[in-house]
């Protein structure tokens, strides 16, 4: 059964999703069997960081009860198992969200890890993709407004019994005007796993559809990217 984890931000802009496709294609290079779900319903946009294209079968139509979770896997980068939202404006008004345990279910036996990208904000939506997981990590900026719209994410987490297990600050200066990690994991009350640079190389892989784990493997913010799945892929019972 796959370790499950749920990324997720109340603030849109954390860049959660790059976190997601990076982070999942480096543990795919580690030998791991790895698997991306894309729970943004209205704003999917997994599959398009992963240069994977538009598919005709997503999770739309699986939560619409129209086709099997089994159409709805593509590969991508590096055998990284991918589940991509849809696009369709009629397509998000048949998805029944009660039906997402089912899948989540299914895919965690199909593989080792389940990165589920949730998404921002706290609607029902997103609440429902932060209770499918064991654990949560929160993806936030280093400002004011992010760390304090990460404390109510955390709490609603805790609320519905999910563990909080971690932040990872992306958009990182260095700057005067970045909170500090350590004051980040301090109002937190959670360890920072990992800190993302604001790094050109990482704008540049998402305008060619490639993840930058592989479009610029030695830049910083790759560097960081594959320091936290190596550290996990490490942490794992199964490794």
């Amino acid at each position: 059964m796959a370790r499950i984890i749920t990324f997720a931000s109340s603030k849109g802009g954390t860049g959660k999703t790059l976190v997601v496709a990076n982070l999942g294609v480096a543990m795919a290079q580690l030998g791991q069997k790895v698997m991306l779900l894309d729970t943004d319903i209205t704003m999917a946009n997994l599959a398009i960081i992963l240069g994977l294209g538009r598919q005709k079968t997503t999770l739309h139509e699986v939560l619409a009860g129209e086709a099997r979770i089994s159409k709805a896997i593509y590969n991508g980068p590096h055998g990284v198992m991918v589940v991509p939202s849809g696009i369709s404006l009629n397509g998000i008004q048949r998805v029944r969200l009660d039906r997402l345990k089912k899948v989540v279910d299914e895919l965690a036996r199909k593989s080792e890890f389940l990165l589920i990208d949730a998404p921002s904000g706290l609607g029902r939506d997103a609440i429902v993709a932060l209770t499918m997981a064991q654990e949560t990590f929160l993806v936030v900026t280093p400002d004011i407004a992010s760390l304090s719209n990460a404390l109510r994410t955390k709490i609603v987490a805790e609320r519905f019994g999910v563990k909080p297990a971690g932040v990872i600050v992306t958009r990182a200066t260095g700057g005067h005007v970045d909170i500090p990690g350590d004051e980040i994991a301090s109002t937190l009350d959670l360890p920072v796993l990992a800190t993302i640079p604001e790094d050109q190389e990482v704008r540049r892989s998402v305008a060619f559809g490639e993840p930058v784990v592989t479009f610029r493997s030695g830049s910083p913010a790759a560097r960081e990217f594959k320091r936290l799945a190596a550290a996990l892929v490490k942490a794992s019972p199964a490794s």
